[in-house]
């Protein structure tokens, strides 16, 4: 059993930011540490406020939880299929597959972000990481942001498209589960669901999320595009998508 770390191991030290529609006074400081109080934290201490706007307060409170976890009981889903770098991806595709993959990627719906997007197709990459334009064996195309998913759809269909990678960055009032959600539904309504691997990405994304709305897998913090194609296209092979 694991509980958070402060001063000293296992202490159960955290600390907590949000922000109150009140002044910025020792009545709303009052106010922030009776609410940390009320989630739980011992002792709570507001160590910081800051006025945003009229009417505005950012609180950080620290303080103690009496909680801990069973680290080792925690099973994580990961995304199945084995590692392979550019090269080898690239001598998967000639072997199994034959021709060149094409993938198409985008930041759907209202999102206007493509951070993420960019990172994996993009030919530079990020990190050191090249994207999927620089794929020997990979036919990459970037559709930018705010692309709403009908038009990703008639885009797929019009490139024969084998791999469908929706980016999700910006995700208030959970927002990317009803455009996620949309678009598998979409998919599955035109009849294209079974012949294309559909796969989101995103710092909100797990994969056990992903699998819930319908998707082949999902990639969150720490994703490269090695890791997407990767998988892509072992899923193609063992699905039979030729």
């Amino acid at each position: 059993m694991i509980r958070p770390y402060g001063d000293t191991l296992n202490d159960g030290k955290v600390q907590i930011s949000f922000t109150l529609p009140i002044e910025n006074d020792d009545r709303g400081r009052e106010a922030a540490k009776i609410l940390a109080k009320k989630m739980g934290i011992i002792d709570p201490n507001i160590v910081h406020s800051s006025t945003l706007d009229n009417g505005f307060t950012f609180y950080i409170a620290y303080g103690g939880t009496t909680h801990s976890i069973d680290y080792e009981s925690i099973i994580v889903s990961g995304v199945l299929g084995d590692a392979m770098d550019m090269v080898e991806i690239s001598q998967f595709i000639r072997e199994h597959i034959g021709r060149k993959v094409v993938i198409i990627g985008a930041s759907t719906g209202t999102d206007a972000h493509t951070v993420g997007i960019d990172a994996i197709m993009n030919m530079k990459g990020f990190a050191g990481h090249y994207g999927l334009e620089r794929y020997e064996m990979i036919e990459a195309h970037n559709l930018g942001s705010q692309v709403p998913n009908e038009d990703f759809i008639k885009k797929a269909v019009e490139l024969k498209a084998d791999v469908l990678l929706v980016s999700q960055t910006v995700t208030q009032k959970d927002i990317h589960i009803a455009n996620l959600t949309e678009l598998a539904e979409l998919l599955e309504a035109e009849g294209l669901r079974h012949k294309m691997i559909l796969i989101c990405g995103g710092p909100g994304i797990s994969n056990e999320l992903a699998k819930e709305l319908g998707y082949d897998a999902g990639f969150g913090k720490n994703s490269f595009a090695e890791h997407v194609a990767a998988f892509a296209v072992q899923e193609i092979v063992r699905r039979g998508i030729l």
